[in-house]
């Protein structure tokens, strides 16, 4: 009997062959070596962790609310596939090493100059016009250069990281036309960052390489993390403190439509957990992967909450941007704080948030008697986030303070440290702590169709006498 030929060839009964990856003759064809992916691969660890380190350090001082959630989710995606690259490398019989060293002296130009954009629409053209388009457009290579038989555990970690990647481009594409209209000095920028990429020979370094870099515009020093947190115009009276949310939420005679909107509140305050948090992640180094990749995750969780409160105010009718949503905790843990101190202080309030008098399935219940499906659904995932994050706590915080009790006791005690007088502020001229809840309140009823509850209206109650954990202090302290 004669042989099948190859254009022939055909399984059972007609069923494909190769279990349909790859038609015969390109399974015979295609192909890297495992040398030859494991560079490539190394290329992209390496342009992974330093996108997770630009995305992360930039994220508390960028002003722009919209550049911080971003920057939140693309920090985290970055640390979750350079995982991925790391253990794909480890299976591949090359040794692990040299994963996060610059593999060319040209990418790790091209992300010093990145790194110290010194604007939000500098930050933003480096990013989305040149590396991500530039590493997207790599990886989408090594997929269409790697054998789907012989490599398909590679294929899965690039094909999943290019279909995250086309997202962020398309993200940045559109940042790009809505912040910058006149791109004539940030191009001459650019071709400092193009000629970087050429002389290593692209973001995998398959081109020709050459060692002559350009002159440096932006990294002829060193990187400075800045800790402040930053706001854009929207964010208005940004130290006051001048309502209580959680006092209103736990008060039993509060009714649970406007608790709805006071957990929009709380949930879009917490912007400030992200720019905390970027500050640990920066100022914390050596730690393992995982470390990064769960407290990545965790801030990432932060800004997606801050949306859902964001979302929240859109479905009550309410402008946000008529509200305080004060930096104090961040501004004041960042700046007083060492990121170990900031991390117990953390751990301490996700802590406090599992009782379920005063907890998130607290918060969930009050949703639920609203019978507000948008505030149900936000506090489901709310607290099932917080579960996971309380966790993480567990998992690297206690491990290195030693014991549950001492990690909630040191916690309690360096927020401590932060207490500050709110009457200082206000002598500064920084702050008149304007009760805003009414106004807030009635915007709402407006288009809820309520009457306005007068005893819900006189909310009045501050963080002046009690934290967010309902612990007293003291003005004296």
């Amino acid at each position: 009997m004669k042989a099948p030929s190859i254009d022939s060839y055909t399984g059972y009964k007609g069923l494909p062959p190769l279990v349909d990856l790859m038609p015969v003759q390109t399974a015979l064809d295609t192909g890297l070596t495992v040398e030859e992916a494991v560079a490539r691969m190394k290329h992209f660890h390496y342009a992974l962790k330093r996108l997770h380190e630009i995305f992360t350090s930039r994220i508390t001082a960028e002003p722009i609310y919209e550049l911080k959630m971003a920057y939140s989710m693309h920090s985290y995606l970055c640390i979750d596939h350079l995982g991925a690259f790391a253990t794909r490398v480890r299976e591949m019989r090359q040794p692990p090493y040299g994963l996060d060293k610059a593999p060319h002296p040209g990418l790790e130009f091209l992300f010093d100059e990145i790194q110290n954009a010194p604007t939000s629409e500098a930050l933003v053209y480096g990013l989305y016009q040149v590396v991500i388009p530039a590493l997207t457009e790599s990886i989408a290579k090594q997929i269409e250069n790697t054998n789907l038989l012989f490599e398909h555990p590679t294929y899965r970690v690039l094909r999943h990281a290019h279909l995250e990647f086309k997202d962020i481009q398309t993200y940045g594409q559109k940042a790009l036309k809505a912040l910058i209209a006149d791109d004539t000095e940030l191009k001459a920028w650019a071709e400092t960052l193009y000629s970087a990429l050429t002389a290593a020979g692209g973001m995998d370094s398959t081109g020709l390489w050459d060692d002559t870099l350009p002159t440096a515009m932006y990294s002829a020093e060193d990187y400075t993390y800045d800790p402040v947190p930053q706001r854009d115009e929207r964010f208005q009276d940004l130290y006051n403190m001048g309502v209580n949310a959680e006092a209103f939420l736990h008060d039993p005679e509060q009714p649970a439509l406007p608790k709805t909107l006071m957990m929009y509140y709380k949930r879009m305050r917490e912007i400030d957990v992200p720019e905390m948090m970027a500050s640990i992640i920066t100022e914390t180094p050596d730690k393992p992967h995982d470390y990064y990749r769960d407290m990545g995750r965790q801030l990432w969780d932060e800004a997606r909450h801050a949306m859902m409160g964001e979302l929240g105010f859109l479905y009550a009718g309410v402008d946000w941007t008529q509200i305080s949503l004060n930096f104090t905790w961040s501004r004041s843990l960042n700046t007083m704080l060492d990121p170990l101190q900031r991390h117990a202080v953390l751990f301490y309030i996700e802590q406090g948030l599992m009782p379920k008098k005063t907890g998130k399935e607290a918060e969930w219940e009050y949703a639920v008697a609203a019978e507000t499906p948008i505030a149900m659904k936000m506090q489901d995932y709310d607290w099932a986030d917080e579960i996971l994050h309380a966790r993480i706590g567990r998992d690297w915080l206690v491990k290195e303070l030693g014991s549950q009790k001492e990690a909630m006791e040191y916690g309690d005690k360096c927020w401590a440290v932060t207490y500050q007088d709110f009457n200082t502020w206000k002598d500064q001229g920084l702050t008149e702590h304007a009760n805003w809840w009414p106004a807030a309140y009635r915007q709402a009823c407006a288009t809820w169709g309520c009457e306005v509850d007068s005893q819900v209206e006189s909310f009045d109650t501050s963080y002046l006498t009690s934290r967010a954990d309902m612990k007293e202090v003291s003005a004296d302290a």
